[in-house]
């Protein structure tokens, strides 16, 4: 937690309360008052806080619990875990099962009884089945997502503490700096250069500055300086803020909740909501030609209406939502296992598909913790002086921490007596000017004070007119700006990282800003080496393996990333620089980007500019980053991945946070992303081969047999046994070879599959037809040929679902690939149960079962063989032609395949 610095600037006196509250409003007068804020901003900051009862010391921790009770967490809402009621409410609205709840009641009303309970009764052991899967990983997810709580500085009981933003309440005082995201609507009480980026709520694409003071009434959001808004982020700078409004009633809370706003639709669930259309229109075209044709040939009946929406509903792949759910919650757990949190989980198909990860290379190719290696003069020389003013500059700024810093103040020999100097003025980093600047004075007074100034090394150049040379104060002139400039190139080529020094005599009683950083006298430079990562080589060669490039963007000078880029093997001979993209149109740069893996001195808008262009050129483009100014680019990309040190809004913008800042942690993510997309598809697989070929089967009896193929209590029970061990295939062991190269949806591929398998399907459901008409030939009465029909049908349908899925779960040959242990047994079981059901007094009472002669059994046994037999042999035939798993994306100009 970072203290509040006692020097800084109070631009609003707020009313000095007691932390134990005021003592004359009561809870519920506050309350009516807290409702008639409107147009907060245009009030005087220390009538608001008087409003809400808040002083220069903020809330008391008593009155912020009271009223966190009363107004509720402070979130929007979107976020939250749907409850079990909500997922009941939910499964139930499906069209489908509503149509057979309405045909169950209609035999009720028939006085069908026995079969509108069994039939209700397997509704409702599908419906727990489903709703407990997907609640138990709805839950699981959430402690997941729970671990990465955004937090706020706030004063409470006139200290500074940090607390989750949920906990954030009307009237509370809250600390901001650089890299915050702001966790609630409120006002500026006082700011230092506080610039916001709020773009999510104004579309404006430059910072808003902020300051105290009051915005008219009539001010749109775009133009109320004095105000800052939930979900916008500080950019730098510091301040204070009074919260007024959280949670569903800050402009973001109003946005989301007109809106309801979800995550944007990922390619996968594209090709998944579009597969599932067209095979539902299948599905209905098959069904009203069954129950016209019955109707023209006078066979309609009660029995008729169930087998049609039975039928309907058998061959919906209406678990396909609850293993989609249920397949990303265990992948997000195992990712979690190894270190990696995963925020929005549709983002780890994205990273199974990832071509290329973008990243900056400190803590990821380097160590991640700089040293100082030395602090010399303009002359190279070692300075004792200068390692003093660098301290007093890393000590003193409050905004936002980095790794440069801490090395400064890590160094012993660069510390100063406490007390020695005191500051009086901040000018904070910001990514344009890219220095800071603070201003300090000595213990003893005087007419004047000392401008430090640290930054990037040609920004500090720019706005120097002199140098200390030989303890003397000399002209920077051309010469000496070029020896300066060979200097640096030399330090930058042995990968140090320079920052430059100066100083200047400045006017102690005046607030200072940006223009007051100029005729600077340059001090010297600090030289920092970050060592590269110790086994960082091996991860980059598995990556490499895996079909996804690592491309470096980062805002360091060229020959610094070039040197860790070739010291961790890395290709960086085509480099690119933020000066040479800014002279580039987008297809110059798509030309360019495939094969450029180092782009160096760019500023935040380029990394985003570099991430949408890799993605025009047809890669799925993960971007890891940490920092604010990673934050543009974290959005753009098809996965984003940060780490839970990180800012707020990098945080907060990512969709997988690492516990580590390690790529060994993205390669453990790209493993179960594949995973993950691999199982998704084999229900997918399943469900498509046997749903068609189940289809054309029922429609093809229906209208050729003169009895009913199956009765609806009889699909209904078949449908739910065969979904239990697809439940299972969410932790399905996965063909090691999925890891060798990214895969992506392919609609034309699925199709095929679809058509294949099912066709097969229907051909082996017309011999099985063919075989027990012909096996119950003899049977004199209609009924008991129909019963033996049925039953025979079931066990042979429900055979041949269960061992396609060992079949189509792998690629490789039936025998070469192990299921996990409940598919195994559930299909095992399940094929058991089958086999039983005619013999079981219960099931042929409950599901009109007959037992089955040996012939027959053996029969459908053959059959079921020859079936697996076929169907392995097609699936190689299959893989052949399209690969292993998923056809792989074609590889785009400047990759190779």
């Amino acid at each position: 937690m970072r203290c509040w610095m006692s020097g800084m600037q109070e631009g609003v006196a707020l009313p000095d309360r007691s932390p134990t509250g005021p003592a004359e409003a009561t809870p519920e007068a506050r309350a009516d008052r807290l409702e008639s804020l409107e147009n907060f901003w245009a009030r005087p900051a220390d009538e608001l806080a008087d409003l809400l009862g808040s002083g220069k010391d903020g809330l008391s921790g008593d009155e912020a619990r009271r009223r966190l009770l009363r107004a509720g967490p402070n979130d929007t809402g979107t976020a939250r875990v749907p409850g079990l009621a909500t997922l009941v409410l939910r499964h139930f609205s499906n069209p489908l099962l509503l149509i057979l709840l309405f045909a169950a009641v209609v035999s009720m009303t028939m006085r069908e009884w026995t079969d509108a309970i069994i039939v209700i009764l397997i509704l409702a052991a599908s419906a727990v089945l489903s709703i407990y899967q997907e609640h138990r990983a709805s839950q699981a997810v959430a402690r997941l997502r729970r671990r990465l709580t955004v937090s706020s500085v706030v004063l409470r009981d006139g200290s500074a503490c940090q607390l989750p933003a949920t906990e954030i309440v009307p009237g509370d005082v809250i600390l901001l700096s650089a890299g915050n995201q702001i966790p609630a609507d409120g006002v500026v009480l006082d700011a230092t250069d506080l610039f916001v980026d709020q773009a999510l709520l104004s579309g404006e694409t430059w910072l808003a500055e902020k300051h105290p003071g009051v915005s008219p009434a009539h001010a749109p959001l775009a133009s109320r300086g004095n105000c800052v808004f939930m979900g916008t982020s500080v950019r730098s700078g510091t301040g204070r803020m009074l919260a007024v409004n959280t949670g569903r009633h800050t402009e973001f809370g109003l946005i989301e909740g007109q809106l309801e706003r979800q995550e944007p639709e990922t390619e996968f669930e594209r090709g998944l909501r579009r597969f599932g259309a067209m095979l539902m229109r299948f599905m209905f075209l098959i069904v009203l030609v069954v129950l016209g044709i019955n109707i023209l040939l006078q066979r309609a009946s009660g029995d008729t209406l169930l087998f049609v929406v039975a039928l309907a509903v058998g061959l919906s792949p209406e678990l396909l939502p609850a293993i989609l759910t249920v397949t990303l919650a265990h992948g997000s757990k195992e990712m979690a296992r190894q270190g990696v949190i995963v925020k929005r989980l549709n983002a780890i198909e994205n990273l199974g598909s990832m071509t290329v990860l973008c990243t900056d290379k400190t803590g990821t190719l380097t160590a991640g913790a700089p040293r100082l290696d030395a602090a010399v003069d303009v002359s190279a020389r070692p300075d004792e002086e200068l390692g003093r003013l660098a301290f007093l500059n890393a000590s003193l700024q409050t905004g936002l921490a980095n790794a440069l810093d801490q090395a400064i103040l890590a160094s012993p020999s660069q510390r100063l007596a406490p007390g020695t100097w005191r500051k009086l003025d901040e000018i904070p980093y910001d990514f344009q000017r890219r220095r800071l600047s603070v201003v300090v004075a000595g213990s003893e007074g005087g007419e004047s004070a000392l401008m430090i100034t640290k930054g990037a090394f040609q920004n500090v150049m720019d706005v120097c007119a002199s140098a200390w040379q030989d303890g003397a104060e000399v002209p920077l002139d051309e010469s000496m700006r070029s020896l300066m400039s060979e200097r640096f190139a030399a330090w930058s080529a042995q990968g140090f990282r320079v920052l430059g020094l100066a100083t200047r005599r400045v006017d102690p009683g005046i607030r200072h800003s940006p223009a007051d950083e100029r005729n600077l006298c340059l001090r010297g430079f600090l030289l920092f080496f970050d060592p590269p990562e110790p086994g960082v080589k091996p991860t980059l060669a598995s990556l490499h393996r895996l079909g996804v490039t690592l491309k470096i963007i980062t805002g360091d000078n060229l020959a610094v990333a070039r040197h860790v880029a070739e010291a961790v093997g890395i290709d960086a001979s085509h480099a690119l620089t933020g000066e040479a993209l800014s002279a580039m149109s987008d297809d110059a740069l798509w030309q360019r980007a495939a094969g450029c893996n180092l782009f160096a001195e760019v500023d935040p808008n380029q990394k985003e500019r570099i991430v949408r262009v890799l993605q025009k050129g047809g890669q799925v483009v993960g971007f890891l980053g940490d920092g604010i100014n990673d934050a543009p680019a974290l959005h753009a990309a098809d996965v984003g991945i940060s780490v839970d040190r990180a800012v707020d809004v990098a945080r907060e913008a990512a969709d997988l946070v690492l516990l580590k800042h390690d790529l060994k942690l993205v390669r453990a993510g790209i493993d179960e992303g594949r995973h993950t997309f691999a199982n998704t598809l084999k229900y997918i697989f399943i469900t498509t081969s046997a749903n068609f070929g189940n289809m054309i089967s029922m429609a093809v009896a229906a209208l050729a047999l003169p009895f009913l193929p199956l009765l609806a209590k009889q699909i209904l029970l078949n449908n739910f046994l065969s979904d239990i061990p697809a439940l299972g295939i969410a932790g399905d062991n996965v063909d090691r070879e999925w890891d060798r190269t990214p895969h992506r949806w392919d609609l034309n591929m699925i199709r095929s599959f679809m058509l294949s398998f099912g066709l097969i399907s229907t051909a082996f459901d017309l011999v099985t037809f063919g075989a027990l008409l012909w096996l119950t030939r003899n049977v004199a009465a209609m009924d008991d040929q129909a019963a033996l029909f049925r039953t025979g049908w079931f066990v042979e349908s429900l055979l041949t679902q269960l061992f396609i899925l060992m079949v189509i779960r792998t690629y490789k040959p039936i025998h070469r690939s192990r299921p996990a242990g409940f598919v195994a047994g559930a299909v095992l079981a399940i094929a058991g149960l089958a086999l039983a059901l005619p013999y079981l007094p219960v099931a042929q009472q409950a599901f009109s079962f007959v037992p089955l002669p040996w012939h027959m059994v053996a029969a459908i046994l053959l059959i079921t063989a020859a079936y697996i037999i076929v169907s392995e042999l097609t699936k190689r035939h299959f893989y052949r032609r399209f690969g292993f798993g998923i056809r792989r994306r074609r590889a785009v100009k400047g990759e190779s395949a």
